[in-house]
Parts: C-alpha cells; sequence; structure tokens
C-alpha cells in the first residue's frame, strides 16, 4: 500500500466530533501514516492537543498564531502562542502568515506576529507553516526584513504561479503545500505543479476544508489524499507511486517526523 503524510489537517475540528473513531480508521485504512495538525489560537488549543494525545505517535503538533486569529488582543494571543511552542512538543511552528481576504483591520499586527514567530522558528530550529491569502507582498516583505535568518517551511494551501514559486525557493528549505483546489476544473495551481518539482511538494487536505474533487462540497479528510496525488501524478506525467513515495520523503525530511 502507498503511504502518505498530511502535513496540514485540522482534524480536532469540531465537524469530527460525532464520528471521529470511524474517519481516524478511514484514513489510517487508506495509507496516511501521519498526520500534522497546525494550531489555531488559544480557544482551539485545548481541543487540539487532546484529540493530538488520542491520536498518540499518529499526529504531530505544530504551534503558533493563525493570521485570521490577529486582532485586538493580539499581544495576548501572541504571548499564549509562544508558549505553546516552548512547551509542547512540535515539529512546526504553525499555522503563522498573513491573511489579507478576510479583513485587513489588523494588517500590520498581523505582520508583526508573523514576523515574532519566524524568528522564533528560526532560533529553535523549527521549520514553519505559512498561510499566505491575499498576502504575497506583505509575505516576502516580511522575509525580506529577517535577512539570512528565514526558517525552512512550507506554503500551505499554495495556488500561486510557477513565479511566484521561484521567488519563495529564493528564501531557502522552502516546499509547497498542495491540497484539493488541484483537483477543481481550471485550476491555475495545475499549471505551476506541471514545473515544481516533486521534491519541493508536500501533500495536505487542509481538513475540513477544500475537499478535492469528486467530494467537492462535501467534509474533507485527510484519506482523501489519494485523489491529490492521483491528479500531481496525471498532471506530472508519472506513477502515483512516485508522488506518494517522494512527498512523503520530503515531509519526514521537512518536519524531522
Amino acid at each position: 500500500m502507498m503511504e502518505f503524510v498530511d502535513t496540514h489537517a485540522h482534524l480536532y475540528d469540531e465537524a469530527f466530533e460525532e464520528d471521529f473513531d470511524a474517519t481516524i480508521g478511514r484514513i489510517k485504512g487508506s495509507g496516511v501514516i501521519k498526520c500534522i495538525f497546525p494550531a489555531i489560537d488559544s480557544t482551539s488549543f485545548s481541543r487540539q492537543i487532546s484529540v493530538g494525545e488520542r491520536c498518540g505517535s499518529f499526529v504531530a503538533q505544530a504551534m503558533g498564531l493563525h493570521p485570521t486569529s490577529v486582532g485586538a488582543n493580539w499581544k495576548e494571543e501572541l504571548d499564549f502562542a509562544l508558549g505553546t511552542i516552548g512547551k509542547v512538543k512540535c515539529v512546526a511552528v504553525g499555522e503563522i502568515g498573513i491573511d489579507g481576504y478576510w479583513s485587513k483591520e489588523f494588517l500590520e499586527q498581523q505582520k508583526e506576529v508573523f514576523r515574532v514567530q519566524l524568528e522564533e522558528a528560526y532560533n529553535r530550529g523549527l521549520p514553519v507553516i505559512i498561510h499566505a491569502r491575499e498576502a504575497t507582498e506583505e509575505i516576502f516583505q516580511v522575509l525580506d526584513s529577517l535577512g539570512k535568518r528565514v526558517p525552512s517551511g512550507v506554503f500551505h494551501a499554495f495556488s500561486g504561479s510557477y513565479e511566484t514559486y521561484e521567488r519563495i525557493i529564493r528564501y531557502g528549505n522552502f516546499m509547497v503545500g498542495i491540497g484539493g483546489v488541484v483537483t477543481y476544473k481550471n485550476a491555475g495551481v495545475a499549471k505551476s505543479v506541471e514545473r515544481i518539482p516533486l521534491e519541493r511538494i508536500l501533500l495536505e487536505t487542509d481538513s475540513p476544508y477544500l475537499t478535492p474533487v469528486p467530494f467537492r462540497g462535501k467534509r474533507n479528510e485527510s484519506s482523501y489524499l489519494v485523489y491529490i496525488a492521483e491528479k500531481i501524478a496525471q498532471i506530472k506525467g508519472c506513477a502515483v507511486e512516485d508522488v506518494a513515495r517522494r512527498t512523503t520523503e520530503n515531509a519526514f525530511t521537512m518536519f524531522d517526523l
């Protein structure tokens, strides 16, 4: 059986509460051997930790403050997130970044929170999971401000052009997370994936969001990684087994799993 790593799954979301055990059973049965839980903020922390403990070594944790949770109390939330990075065994700092889609009210604060967490990751030798939505230039501005002190990491839910990918890898050891969007009709990211080497690709679902075809419109789960891998294989003209093997190796290397 092919083996996969879901490098971005919110399986601790309440959407999975009623059938969690059955869902995990399907996920493991599909060949997924590891899931990484990215953090959101203090309100979801306890659930993230408790669900992760319930899954044992199947789950690896990432800690950080999600950009859409940067608001009026951003300093308190940032302090909380930094505390969890030091307290919880985690394989990455994330999900961090900048989001200009939902609101630009706290955009400057988002930049500061992002910068501080990037520095924390670099100092701890941890990779980062970057959320970038309608904020590509702002993300690059913050990365530029760090000089050579940029951690490794992944651009989660990558949907940009190949030219954007080329800019990303100039910062060092970065990969791109490819999820369900690549399976959508006329998805622009498919053209980028065609040119991005497998050595730079990680698989992810962002469960329960961004469900791939043929389940689009329903709740997403990590067992659907195979559909993402199949689409990537189709785009690149290679065997799906090659996609599974290489992306799994990439995940183990990036996150020291």
